[in-house]
Parts: structure tokens; C-alpha cells; sequence
């Protein structure tokens, strides 16, 4: 069977605008002899529609806009399966299933139910659908076909070793009697991810001795950023693949193995930094932005997120603000100039140190007695926030914040300061991993950012002679601490003996970890890239007295 991979990036709740491109990409694939297109999970909808699904109009359009596709390719040689969310049957539970379709000759064909509903990470499937009880097998042509949406196969009790469900939709379809694996997901990105789906589905293929097709998603949908990647394998060999972080149309004949094999990128760092490009840009666009602006201290973590900028919004839309306050140094300032003037944004510089002043001036007989302390250096990162914020009124810009994931993980950062904005790009970016991103930055960008900024010592220079291991340790010892606390979920225990810390080390770390949720908590949507990112896919209480 020729098939065509149709990896496409929807919006959620543009379900005429993701149909429409349904329309117009499978009138392409027939055109190159495809027999069959297949799209996403819930590509009708958009992944994650979330809430959305509440709501009964949602699931009517839902169910409206399928029977438009299936009306509307009713002229082409060839079928279309694609994902959409459904009307349940049943008059009791959820109102909605997660479902796929195959559509041809202008009729729905064939529904399939998800079986198997992820409620872990960033998944919640189970507060919005009714899992199938049931799946069956639907020939195609003449070709017993296995149509599973996402989780369903993922679930092979040969590759886990405690898997999550006590069913393999997979197996139960293969002794249905299947012949073709066809498995529709929106599986979202992470560091590794990519190279664990292929393992997964590999040993699907060989166990049994079936060729399989994985059709992803592609796009960023708030925090999520699905890598697409997609492809088509048989027990022996990789016969087709898609691009990632990119629309893709390939074909595949799965009888032949012969298919279209588009290059990806091999190196998860360039992996991890289009990512961030492609969920940057896609956050503006689909939340109706045109332009962004950023804070530049002529730091790294600043640096590294105005080149993502430039390569989502493109250079003539993005600007940068530098705000030297009274302890800023000239040489921040020299580099935040060379950076813009390198990548080639507008620069525009805003001194705090007055407003700084006369903030002080008004509250100073309040304060009187006390010494300085954290507040005043918090107050000029709040000044540094008001600005960007009143700018970003005015000029309808949406503003970048520019924190790490290791800052805001210890709470190094200040609410309604540095954490002002509508995005947190790099805010799931370990320090470490900053300075290897800022690398291939340099490389896409001719060297933007200047040599100075990689080498001096970090510092938020809201005091004199600053340095961030003035109140943190080492960003190499702090990652690894973070890592295998935030997101390998062990122990302070296991964490000391491990790396072969301190345990009242590590416990330092865990603790401003768990101190600082409510600050993570009033935090602006950042990116996910690691496998465990702060956001919808961690769930802490704020108000709680457990500690490690």
C-alpha cells in the first residue's frame, strides 16, 4: 500500500483552517499516487484542546467539520485517515472520545476509539474522554489494517518493564488478525524523545513481524512543541521518515519498503534549539503577535533568547531593551549593543537609575532602620519588568522573558520583575545547556553573540561586584542536583551518593526547590525540551509542609 505520511501543524480550535489544510495536502498526496493520507491525533482539533472539549459546540464542530473533509475529498483515489474528537454513544461518563477516521468516496468509513487515556506529565486524556472498550480491525483495500491513536501503542509489555496498562491494543488487533500498523499521535518533544519512539515502535515491528506507520504532529501549541519526525518501519528496516520541526509530505509503499527519507537533526542540541525556534514562533503567530521584545543585560541567557527570537519572528520584528541600573556595568552594555547590532534589531537603551532613586526616595522613610537587602536589588528588576511591560502595551509587542530553568528552580528570579512576560522561552533550559544552545546560535548567526558574554561570570548585577555564586553553587554541581531531583524524581539520599555530594548539599538545593513553587506557579508559559518541565506537567501544592 502507497501511503502518505501527512504531518501537518494545527492550531487548536481552528477547525475549519486544520481542515482545510487536510484538504489541500491529501489532494497532493493523491496526486503523487498515494493510496492513503494519513494526518495526526486529533488533527481536526488541534492537540490539546483541553477545556475546549467541555464544551458540546467543540464536539459538534468536531464532528461537523469531518463529515466537510470526507465531503470534500470525496474525489480522490485515496483515503484519509486523520484524528478528530468525537461524540459518545454512551449515556453515562465523559461526553467525548479521542477518535480516528478513515474517510473515502465522501463517507466516514471506519471510527476507531483510543483505548488507552494518558493521565501523567502533561497528559490529562482521562478528565475529557471515554476510553474504547473495545477495537476492531478495518481492511483497506485488502489489507487488514491496525488504526491506533498515540498511547495505544505504547504500551508493549516486552519494552517496559512496569508498563502503565494491563492492555496492549496492538497485540489484541494483531491476533484480530492486522497486517499494517497504522498509529496517529500528537506526541510532544522532549530531550530524547525522538530516538525513544523509533526504539518503541522497532520493537513493535519485530515482535510482530508487521510494518508500522507513526504519523506525529508538528508545531507548538502553548507549551508543547511536537517535533513531527515522523516514519514508517518494518521489522528490518526504517523504510520512510519525515523532517522534524517542520510540515512534511512523504510517501511510503509498505510493500516494497522503498519511501522518502528526509533528513533530521542528528544532534540533540540543535534538536532542543529548533525546538525553541519553532515554539517561539508559532506561540506569536497563533496567538496573533507580530513582534516581541526582550530585556538584554548583556548576559547569556538573554543573548541566547534574542537569536531564537530573530530566527521566529525575524530580525525587523524583534527589539531589545537594555535598562543599566546603578550597578550595571559598562561592559553589559557594550555587549548588549554588539549582540543587537550583530543580529540586527532595533536597541534601545532605558537607564533605571533615576526612576531607581526616586523609588527609593518614597519608600525610604518606610524602611527606615532597615538595612538594604534583597528588596532593593528585587526593585530594580521590577522597574526592568514595568518598562518592558509598559512597552509592550504600547507597542503590542509581546514581551520574552529570559530566565533559565535553573534560576527558576531555586527561585533565583523575582515575581513581577525579570519573570514579566507572555513567554518564558528558555525557561525549561538548564544554565549548562544555555552555554551549548548560545554555541549554535553563534554558528546560525556568524558569531552574534560576543566571545565576552561566554566568558565572564554570571551575574544579575543588582549589587555591587555581583556574582550569581554569591547565593547559588556551580551551575555544572546545581544542574546535575536539578536533574535527577526535577526530573529523574530521586531522592536527596540517592542524589548525594550518586554524584558524590554532600547530602546537606544536595538538601540545600531541594529545599529552595520546593520553597519556590508559588513563584513557578505565577510564571509566564515556557517551553518544554526536557522531560520534565515546570508547568501543566507538574503539579505541586503551593501551601504544604512535605519535604524530602
Amino acid at each position: 500500500m502507497r501511503i502518505a505520511l501527512g504531518q501537518i501543524n494545527t492550531t487548536v480550535g481552528d477547525l475549519s483552517g486544520n481542515v482545510d489544510r487536510m484538504i489541500e495536502v491529501a489532494r497532493r498526496a493523491a496526486a503523487r499516487g498515494a493510496e492513503v493520507t494519513v494526518f495526526p491525533e486529533l488533527a481536526v482539533t488541534g492537540y490539546p484542546p483541553r477545556d475546549l472539549v467541555e464544551k458540546q459546540s467543540f464536539i459538534d464542530r468536531s464532528e461537523e467539520q469531518l463529515e466537510r473533509l470526507a465531503q470534500a475529498t470525496a474525489d480522490l483515489q485515496a483515503a484519509i485517515i486523520c484524528g478528530y474528537v468525537g461524540r459518545s454513544q454512551l449515556t453515562a461518563g465523559k461526553r467525548a472520545t479521542n477518535s480516528a477516521a478513515v474517510l473515502a468516496g465522501g463517507r466516514i468509513l471506519f471510527r476507531q476509539h483510543k483505548l488507552l487515556l494518558p493521565t501523567y506529565d502533561v497528559f490529562d486524556e482521562a478528565r475529557y474522554f471515554v476510553p474504547a472498550e473495545q477495537q476492531s480491525v478495518f481492511t483497506l483495500g485488502e489489507t487488514p489494517l491496525a488504526l491506533v491513536i498515540c498511547e495505544d501503542a505504547w504500551n508493549d509489555k516486552q519494552f517496559w518493564e512496569r508498563p502503565l496498562y494491563c492492555r496492549d491494543p496492538v497485540e489484541e488487533l494483531v491476533q484480530q488478525g492486522a497486517r499494517l500498523l497504522i498509529s496517529i499521535n500528537a506526541s510532544p518533544y522532549h530531550m530524547g524523545k525522538r530516538e525513544l519512539r523509533r526504539e518503541v515502535f522497532a520493537n513493535v515491528a519485530r515482535r510482530f513481524c508487521i510494518p508500522m506507520v507513526y504519523v506525529n504532529q508538528v508545531g507548538g501549541n502553548d507549551s508543547l512543541v511536537f517535533d513531527g519526525s515522523s516514519f514508517a518501519l518494518n521489522e528490518t528496516l526504517v523504510m520512510a521518515t519525515c523532517a522534524s520541526f517542520r510540515e512534511d509530505l512523504v510517501l511510503v509503499d509498505t510493500q516494497s519498503g522503498v519511501g522518502g527519507q528526509h533528513a533530521n537533526f542528528r544532534e540533540e542540541d540543535e534538536a532542543v534549539y529548533e525546538a525553541l525556534v519553532l515554539g517561539t514562533r508559532d506561540y506569536l503567530h497563533k496567538c496573533g503577535f507580530r513582534s516581541v521584545l526582550l530585556g538584554l543585560s548583556g548576559g547569556i541567557d538573554s543573548s541566547l533568547t534574542a537569536a531564537i527570537a530573530v530566527d521566529a519572528a525575524g530580525r525587523e520584528s524583534v527589539v531589545g531593551v537594555a535598562m543599566p541600573g546603578p550597578y550595571s556595568s559598562e561592559a553589559s552594555l557594550t555587549d548588549a549593543r554588539a549582540l543587537a547590532a550583530n543580529l540586527g534589531i532595533r536597541f534601545e537603551v532605558v537607564p533605571i537609575t533615576g526612576i531607581y532613586e526616586n523609588f527609593l526616595a518614597v519608600l525610604d522613610p518606610l524602611f527606615q532602620g532597615l538595612p538594604r537587602d534583597v528588596t532593593e536589588e528585587n526593585l530594580q528588576a521590577r522597574l526592568r519588568g514595568s518598562t518592558l511591560m509598559s512597552l509592550s502595551n504600547k507597542w503590542g509587542a509581546l514581551v520574552l522573558t529570559t530566565g533559565n530553568k535553573s534560576e527558576l528552580a531555586v527561585g533565583y528570579c523575582t515575581l513581577y520583575g525579570d519573570m514579566c512576560g507572555g513567554l518564558a522561552v528558555i525557561s525549561d533550559v538548564p544554565k549548562t545547556l544555555v552555554y551549548r544552545l548560545a554555541r549554535i546560535a553563534n554558528r546560525r548567526h556568524a558569531g552574534a553573540i560576543p566571545e565576552s558574554v561566554f566568558e565572564k561570570a554570571p551575574s544579575a548585577e543588582l549589587r555591587p561586584d555581583q556574582k550569581d555564586t554569591d547565593s547559588l553553587p556551580p551551575y555544572e554541581l546545581l544542574d546535575q542536583v536539578l536533574r535527577a531531583y526535577v526530573e529523574d524524581s530521586q531522592g536527596p539520599d540517592e542524589i548525594a551518593e550518586a554524584l558524590g555530594l554532600p547530602a546537606s548539599f544536595v538538601g540545600g538545593i531541594i529545599n529552595k526547590v520546593d520553597r519556590n513553587e508559588y513563584k513557578r506557579q505565577q510564571a509566564p508559559p515556557g517551553l518544554k525540551v526536557t522531560t520534565k518541565a515546570f508547568g501543566i506537567g507538574r503539579r505541586f501544592p503551593i501551601a504544604q509542609r512535605y519535604s524530602e
